[in-house]
């Protein structure tokens, strides 16, 4: 049993089979991309919500210092470039990962990497949607013509938000409001939330809300990649264009307006407030891998794709460099934290003409990235298919578009139904720990076959040095390093010392006595408020400084448990990097004694360590994806792989 789990398969019989056509169904895909197309791909699955919504969040929480963030995740993808880069060259067929995996690690390994993949692909592309679904409603509702009398074409709220953000908006503001808060000083998506919830027409005590633009979207990208791949390519090829000109328009006309004062302080919050754009800014490169489930429509994929790999990894880092740059110096970093953070700060400098501009080019850009990757997935599972994993339709060539045409459809399928219901910051770090495994899977594959002498090369291979004379000293420095300049966040996290809550937690998780009472304590203090004026709790207590916030909160009568974090409840969220710090442990063992590629262990830790960044609960939701997966995979591929049926009738 253990034996049949794990079977591979061979280089030699996937290129075999390859070569003589895959599956029942008589048609293969068409060859029609070179470096170019593919560079222009990685671009157009890179350069989009990450550029034009989450470096704003980003910015603000590790200031102007976020580009070394940036520059971090792009070394990190890169050392996992040269992996996919060099398995591409081995095995160029579509399947990317899941392919990788097949020969590297077996069957089982493979199926649950497919399933993530989908994480990847379609549950990413959920998260595209809404953003492009944020933009084009803005889009709309700047539209101003006068002559036709229209000023502004306004979708209502509960169209254009999920029912999860809608719901939690408007309990949030409840609570805000109850704690003293005026609404009106409510930021701006809490307010917008709790009029969709408000405002939404209900069956009985339903409220229907929906991401309608999203839904809309998604069709039309669908029908696009169904059509065929010529058409792809050059829509994205046109899309890439729009976005590149845009990008350098701004950086253009942006750098003229640049205060170096706003670039002091460079990193305001620190490391920690860095390294909380990690999942963020992990989005933003999302994509690049993308390239490698169309190995089998590239002309010469074994030269071409790891040259259109790389190459857009560098030309996206530097533009993003550049726009964190600008950005920053623009405005004030702690300003940055707005869903379209380009289009902002150019209303700020008044420069409306501009503003408009970019919210155009932000509903193309955006569409580009929903194109590759609705492009990706249905080669995924196409690749599954043919090895016996999942149905037969699953691996059918349409005769005259010569696109997977079932897995297309069924893609559509599975990313606009949850589009209209599901919360971004969910599907957001869902699709992360769902890449990064993937990621994680494909450098630890390289160094499986690293040593293997009877696997058959590509052109292509990761350049060798000795990890062994690197990476134990890397660790050691580190732990040093970490002890020296941050001996009391190391000592907190291994002894796990009580962590005090956040003001607006703290307010937000009282029951209506404990508030009172909250109040109540609040007004025996320096505060006094006027006759008829409503106390803002929240607001209160977040002004005041660390030190008096942790004193107010230890002299509360409100029960600890509500005052701080403490034991099962925050060592859970320690449990992610404590399997890092192991596996770390583990993977230098092996470089001592196996004298591993650094390259590909640099990929390996360094995306493990951004997986770890996500936290717990991503954790358990990937956890319970993969259990869902794996009931899949024992209730029909186990019985239907191919690969099994023919080491059968060998037997």
């Amino acid at each position: 049993m253990f034996e049949k789990l794990f079977r591979k398969k061979s280089i030699s019989k996937i290129l075999e089979d390859a070569e003589k056509g895959h599956g029942e169904h008589g048609d293969s895909l068409q060859k029609t991309l070179g470096v170019r197309d593919l560079t222009a791909f990685g671009i157009a699955a890179i350069i989009g919500a990450g550029i034009f919504s989450t470096i704003g969040k980003a910015s603000a929480d590790g200031g102007p210092a976020v580009i070394f963030l940036f520059i971090f995740t792009a070394i990190a993808c890169s050392f996992a470039a040269f992996a996919y880069a060099e398995f591409a060259s081995m095995v160029p067929v579509s399947g990317s990962a899941y392919t990788y995996s097949y020969v590297a690690f077996g069957e089982l390994v493979a199926w649950i990497i497919g399933w993530s993949l989908i994480m990847e692909y379609s549950i990413g592309n959920i998260t595209v949607a809404i953003s492009w679904s944020d933009y084009f409603t803005g889009l709309l509702s700047s539209i101003n013509i006068p002559a036709l009398g229209i000023k502004g074409i306004h979708v209502p709220d509960w169209a254009t938000m999920d029912y999860l953000s809608a719901y939690n908006g408007h309990k949030h503001a409840e609570a805000l409001v109850n704690a003293g808060k005026n609404f009106a000083n409510l930021d701006e998506a809490t307010k917008l939330a709790n009029n969709a919830w408000i405002t939404a027409p209900k069956i009985g005590n339903f409220h229907i809300v929906a991401d309608i633009p999203a839904l809309g979207i998604i069709i039309l990208i669908t029908w696009l990649i169904y059509r065929g791949m010529k058409e792809s390519r050059n829509a994205s090829n046109a899309m890439v264009v729009v976005k590149l000109a845009v990008i350098l328009l701004v950086l253009s006309v942006g750098i003229f307006y640049v205060d170096t004062a706003n670039w002091d302080p460079f990193a305001p919050n620190g490391v920690s407030g860095v390294l909380k754009g990690v999942s963020a800014v992990f989005f933003a490169y999302i994509g690049f891998d993308a390239i490698s489930t169309t190995a089998e429509e590239c002309k010469n994929p074994q030269r071409d794709l790891p040259r259109g790999m790389m190459w857009a990894i560098i030309i996206c880092t530097i533009l993003y460099v550049a726009i964190a740059l600008v950005l920053t110096g623009i405005v004030n970093y702690s300003l940055l934290a707005v869903g379209d953070p380009l289009a902002f700060v150019f209303d700020h400098i008044n420069l409306k003409l501009m503003s408009g501009i970019i919210a155009v080019s932000a509903v193309f850009a955006m569409a580009s990235v929903l194109l590759v990757f609705q492009m990706g997935q249905p080669r995924i599972w196409m690749s599954m298919s043919r090895d016996g994993l999942l149905p037969k339709s699953f691996s059918k060539i349409h005769p005259v578009y010569k696109t997977p045409s079932f897995a297309t459809i069924v893609v559509g399928f599975v990313v606009a139904i949850p589009s209209l219901f599901m919360n971004l910051t969910i599907v957001t770090d869902l699709c992360s720990i769902g890449t990064l495994f993937a990621f994680v899977l494909v450098c630890a594959g390289v160094l499986v076959l690293q040593n293997k002498p009877n696997i058959q090369r590509g052109k292509f291979k990761t350049p060798y040095v000795n990890s062994k004379y690197i990476i134990p000293f890397a660790l050691i420095a580190a732990l040093i390093f970490g002890f020296t300049n941050y001996k009391q966040e190391m000592n907190s996290f291994i002894f796990n010392t009580p962590k005090i809550v956040e003001p607006v937690h703290f307010i937000t998780s009282l029951n209506g006595k404990e508030l009172e009472s909250v109040k109540e304590e609040i007004n025996n203090g320096p505060l006094k408020v006027a006759p008829g004026q409503t106390l803002d709790a929240a607001g209160y207590l977040a002004e005041l400084s660390e030190t008096q916030y942790k004193q107010f909160v230890d002299q509360s009568a409100v029960s600890l448990e509500k005052k701080y974090e403490e034991g099962w409840s925050l060592f859970k969220h320690k449990i992610p990097m404590w399997i890092f710090f192991m596996i770390c442990l583990v993977i230098t063992y092996f470089c001592i004694t196996k004298n591993l590629s650094l390259i590909p262990v640099l990929g390996l830790m360094s995306c493990l360590y951004m997986m770890c960044e996500l936290g717990i609960s991503n954790w358990i939701g990937f956890g319970i994806w993969l259990a869902i997966g794996l009931v899949v995979y024992f209730l029909y591929g186990y019985r239907h792989s191919k690969l099994g049926k023919e080491s059968m009738a060998i037997s």
